[in-house]
């Protein structure tokens, strides 16, 4: 039986067990959504703005390890995806973006709403795709879902011209992918794997440090089956948070620019440094030349252009994070760090993670109150900046997929939609976004989806008037000229949150005096649509520990905000 390009995407994606989209219609994609038109057993959920698709993909994706899926149409459709592309790309998430695209035989020759979307997605993918004939369709989305789900996952777009969608065939969907450039290794080395078992009995001062592979891999309970029988302290970078639980006394919390003290000083003086799918990015490392001096590195990475890129490593293994972890436990042997980890926890005495605890209402305080009401059960979602680094550190992560934020990229009005899309992914979880007066306005048009679609998320705005990591800058290294980084010179309700979420449909309350910050977490609980928390607090907060650009990590700036 032939089948329109169009209905064969949509069959193809039902193969990969695709139950959700997110995307935005226009004239290159009109033959595709004519054919979701009473589609039935795929939910599709519009959104208002492409970027907000992506977000919502890739949040959808991080919260379920399953692969995100968004749509876009030709032109600005598609290169208003670039920048969830992009998040997704550096964080390792599996996603795959349709996008429109003119007619075959129009392809070059600057046609209304064309761009060269494989060209300007080429460095920000694992894989591109334009497809030029019908017949070649439903094995390219196989290998895309292939592609962006294996190894190291990342995005993959497929482009689709307007005739390719409208032409027919017949419906063949490949069982299996068989790609002769591409295969990753997921076995890691026997020897490396004994080499780093015999260097972990002999160590004195050992440190785990975890990044997001750890959770894409699924190797919590391998790490912590390691920990169990190593006593080995753990640090996990922004990626990372959840792989381990940060109520263990042996969690470190988060290491770098606003990682705890006793991270940062537990990875300068350790004479094993053991990092498991984590990249050792320039906000864990700090000066390059003066990171771990006295350590023994290892790496265990599914992605060996990992290995060796940014530090120097004398135990590389190649592989699945989960695989390697669970050979290293069946033949690890504990080493002797007792006095180690004592003196760990004397740091953890010395400098904890604190701030001023007086009437003021303060952003700490407001994170802590949002990890009590809901018992730490909760996926928070985040945006980027202060907001970020408070939810990072005063909410005590305990099970993966659970933190879900823009780590490489960094991009400012992530939060709320990726927020969206796990919301989506997990109906029954609680999911907050703990925003930015600054981010949340860079796709709050999305609560219109979240009213509309009755996505009950919580958002809370940590509303200081500023953008407040570039204000924090200024004021640290720049003499305070804050150079339009003052969010409302009047007042600070610009705009007027609870009255933006109103006219949408949504509730809104502003909270403007600590004592009230516990009944307002818990009506926004109680509700069951989508709640702003506007809290407004403390103009000038920093965020602390931190480390200046370019200095080592054991040099940082604060302890008491």
């Amino acid at each position: 039986m032939k089948m329109k390009g169009a209905k064969i995407l949509l069959e193809s994606l039902k193969r990969e067990k695709v139950d959700v989209v997110f995307g935005y219609p226009g004239g290159s994609v009109l033959p595709l959504f004519d054919e979701i038109f009473g589609e039935k057993k795929i939910r599709f959920i519009l959104t208002r703005h492409e970027q907000g698709a992506a977000h919502a993909a890739d949040g959808y994706a991080r919260a379920t390890g399953k692969v995100g899926v968004c749509i876009a149409t030709s032109g600005p459709g598609a290169t208003n995806l670039v920048t969830g592309i992009a998040t997704a790309y550096m964080d390792s998430v599996p996603m795959i973006a349709f996008t429109g695209q003119v007619k075959t035989h129009l392809i070059g020759n600057d046609a209304f709403q064309e761009a060269d979307v494989t060209g300007i997605t080429r460095p920000i993918t694992k894989h591109n795709f334009l497809v030029k004939d019908v017949k070649e369709l439903a094995c390219t989305i196989k290998e895309a879902f292939h592609i962006a789900r294996s190894g190291r996952p990342g995005p993959v777009v497929i482009d689709l011209p307007v005739d390719v969608q409208i032409n027919q065939t017949e419906f063949h969907y490949p069982k299996e992918v068989c790609i002769r450039s591409y295969n990753p290794n997921y076995i890691g080395h026997k020897g490396q794997i004994k080499r780093l078992a015999k260097t972990i009995a002999s160590s004195k001062k050992p440190v785990l440090y975890v990044g997001g592979g750890v959770i894409i891999s699924g190797a919590s309970a391998a790490l912590k089956e390691l920990v169990k029988k190593t006593s080995i302290p753990v640090t996990a970078t922004l990626m990372g948070l959840g792989s381990f639980p940060e109520t263990d006394e042996l969690s470190l919390g988060m290491p770098g620019m606003h990682g705890t003290a006793y991270a940062n000083h537990a990875i300068q003086d350790c004479d094993l440094l053991i990092a498991v799918g984590s990249r050792f990015d320039d906000r864990v490392t700090g000066k390059l030349d003066e990171f771990a001096p006295h350590a023994k590195i290892a790496h265990i990475d599914v992605d060996p252009s990992s290995v060796s890129k940014n530090v120097d490593v004398q135990i590389p293994i190649v592989g699945d994070a989960k695989l390697i972890l669970e050979e290293l436990n069946k033949i690890i042997k504990k080493p002797d760090i007792k006095k180690w980890v004592n003196k760990i926890k004397e740091w953890k005495k010395k400098a904890p993670l604190t701030y001023k605890k007086d009437n003021k209402l303060r952003p700490q305080y407001v994170v802590e109150e949002i990890y009590k009401a809901t018992k730490g059960n909760a996926i928070i979602a985040t945006e980027v900046g202060q907001n970020q680094m408070w939810a990072a550190q005063y909410y005590q992560y305990t099970k993966p997929r659970t933190f879900i934020s823009s780590g490489g990229l960094g991009t400012m009005g992530y939060g709320f939609p990726a927020a969206i899309g796990a919301q989506v992914g997990c109906p029954d979880k609680t999911v907050f976004d703990i925003a930015g007066d600054g981010s949340i306005q860079m796709n709050i048009q999305e609560l219109a989806t979240a009213v509309i679609e009755k996505i009950p998320v919580k958002i809370a705005i940590l509303n200081n008037c500023y953008l407040g990591m570039v204000r924090q800058w200024q004021e640290l290294f720049y003499k305070k000229r804050y150079s339009h980084t003052c969010l409302s010179k009047t007042s600070c309700y610009i705009p007027d949150f609870v009255k933006v979420a109103e006219s949408y449909g949504a509730k809104g309350l502003r909270v403007t005096k600590k004592k009230d910050v516990v009944p307002a977490i818990k009506k926004a609980l109680k509700s069951d649509g989508p709640f702003i928390l506007d809290f407004m607090v403390e103009k000038e907060e920093n965020v602390f520990p931190m480390v200046p650009a370019g200095e080592a990590i054991n040099r940082m700036i604060g302890g008491m905000a």
